[in-house]
């Protein structure tokens, strides 16, 4: 996916006013993303988003342990200036929804697999149990 197009996506769906403020969530979400995912399916999800991404994605914020869905809206929160965990689980979930369409539904699954429950809210794709 290009550059603007994904931008303009994030952009659209988070309803930000500016590109930049797009870019400063998707880059944010994406960082903490990348310390969640390992191997393989983050190899493919980076591949799969334009270049700057890809690269911070590859090059996370580093986790001790994968958070669950409720930490990581407040890690978001906290490096998204001027964020609360609400405006951050709207910004969390603009970037992750657009990064799922971006990665397809199979990729999708096994990026969920990686991830503690309550993930698949955060991408936009609810899993039926």
């Amino acid at each position: 996916m290009r550059w603007e197009a994904f931008l303009g996506q994030v952009q659209e769906r988070g309803q930000y006013a500016t590109a930049q403020e797009a870019e400063r969530a998707a880059r944010t979400v994406l960082a903490l993303l990348g310390a969640h995912l390992v191997g393989e399916v983050r190899a493919e999800l980076a591949a799969r988003l334009p270049e700057t991404f890809a690269l911070i994605l590859l090059n996370p914020l580093q986790a001790t342990e994968p958070l669950p869905p409720e930490r990581f809206l407040r890690a978001a929160a906290a490096w998204i200036e001027g964020a609360t965990e609400q405006t951050a689980a709207w910004d969390v979930s603009a970037v992750l929804s657009v990064a799922a369409d971006a990665a397809g539904e199979e990729l999708t699954n096994r990026m969920l697999l990686q991830l503690p429950p309550g993930y698949d809210l955060l991408f936009g794709h609810p899993q039926h149990t």
